[in-house]
């Protein structure tokens, strides 16, 4: 999914999507640029540096792996909106 938002993947939407990833059960894992981090880390996700028009790639494991990817595909495409 391509980050939409003007100011890339800085503190508050990194937060809004580790904030998605804590209400469920699964892993989440984030890949960006040839970077893999865990979703679960605000810092991690922070320190991907994923500027605007960046690709993410997101591996989730677990029993709402699907409901987590989904509603994180939502907030990236919504441009974190609110977040910003």
């Amino acid at each position: 999914m391509k980050i939409v938002n003007p100011e890339g993947l800085h503190a508050r939407p990194s937060g809004a999507m580790v904030a998605v990833a804590l209400e469920h059960e699964s892993t989440l894992r984030i890949r960006c640029a040839g970077r893999e981090v865990n979703g679960r880390s605000i810092l991690e996700v922070i320190a991907l540096g994923a500027t605007c028009g960046s690709e993410l790639e997101l591996c989730a494991d677990g029993p709402d792996a699907e409901a987590l990817v989904l509603a994180l595909a939502t907030l990236v495409a919504s441009g974190f909106d609110g977040a910003n």
